[in-house]
């Protein structure tokens, strides 16, 4: 009688392999699993790109509403202090202009008490990028105080929102205009709009103009203001206007000069890339932090020059 074998010692059962795969080798099997993963590495590559690209669409964007809202009027403020000690000292000197001026160069200061406006420094042009200084002059008309009709626009939610109040205004409240000529008084009398332009036979008056909307606007509030007393001299010879001077225009030559600061954007950010590949990368970060911040800043300006000039 033969007696049954016995197992060695230590030495465990192995389960038998599933049907089918008895005669594929472990390696084998190894090698099909990498083969699936490696199948889907091409498509999670191409979720994450589209997902940083997606990312950095919506950090752009949301920069852009942050220098819309919060850095433009700093730089507004900035420009009209600015402004402000440059047309002081003309007045104080007397050589203030009086007639046709260069494109953003302060004409006139604006007291509106009624809806907080004090000191404004007016510059000359009403194109978008005059209006990103402050309230803007429309060139081809006369100057506050002089004879005839001085027209002012004004933004009503970026660059220090000069105008954003301009419609509590009330018949009777009083606008105080200083240029090279003196200082003028004018009382509200009228109001207008986009569809309903000021009526008014006054000789003697100013027009201020600003956007119906503190989001994006579709048409203009306008308040008129007759001169109290008599006007200065108007010496005449104004330029004609641009097309960008008109309300609600933008400005479109901005569109080539915001493609040139967006490619060197571009560039600097390649450069940064690359250089932190071969150098220390904090120290690549904060050497070329600067330059990506000021044509960050170039690039938000100029596309904020496409927009209304109004807004």
């Amino acid at each position: 009688m033969t007696a049954p074998a016995l197992e060695k010692p230590g030495a465990a059962a192995q389960p038998a392999p599933p049907a089918g795969e008895a005669a594929q080798p472990a390696s084998a099997r190894e090698r099909g699993a990498a083969g699936r993963r490696t199948a889907g590495a091409p498509g999670r590559r191409r979720f994450l790109q589209a997902a940083w690209a997606v990312s950095l669409l919506a950090a752009l964007i949301t920069g852009f509403v942050g220098y819309l809202f919060t850095l433009s009027h700093l730089q507004e403020r900035h420009f009209q202090s600015t402004a402000h000690k440059t047309f002081r000292d003309q007045l104080a000197r007397a050589v203030a202009p009086t007639g046709a001026a260069g494109d953003g160069d302060p004409v006139a200061l604006l007291d509106i008490p009624a809806i907080g406006l004090h000191q404004a420094v007016v510059v000359e042009g009403t194109t978008g990028r005059d209006l990103m200084r402050g309230p803007g002059h429309r060139r081809d008309t006369a100057l506050p105080g002089q004879s005839g009709v001085a027209v002012v626009f004004g933004r009503g939610a970026t660059f220090g929102a000069p105008f954003a109040e301009l419609a509590k205004l009330r018949v009777g409240d009083r606008i105080e205009a200083t240029t090279g000529q003196g200082r003028f008084t004018y009382t509200v009398n009228v109001y207008g709009d986009g569809d309903h332009p000021i009526s008014d036979p006054a000789r003697n008056r100013l027009v201020l103009v600003t956007g119906d909307s503190d989001w994006i606007p579709g048409s203009t509030v306008t308040v008129g203001a007759r001169l109290e007393g008599e006007p200065e001299v108007n010496p005449g010879g104004r330029p004609a206007t641009v097309p960008y001077d008109k309300a609600l225009a933008a400005d479109k030559g901005a569109l080539a000069t915001l493609q040139l600061w967006t490619l060197g954007l571009l560039g600097a950010v390649v450069a940064v890339t690359v250089l932190a590949r071969i150098w220390h990368r904090s120290a690549a970060y904060l050497s070329l932090a600067p330059v990506v911040g000021a044509l960050l800043w170039a690039v938000y300006e100029n596309a904020a020059a496409l927009l209304p000039n109004l807004y």
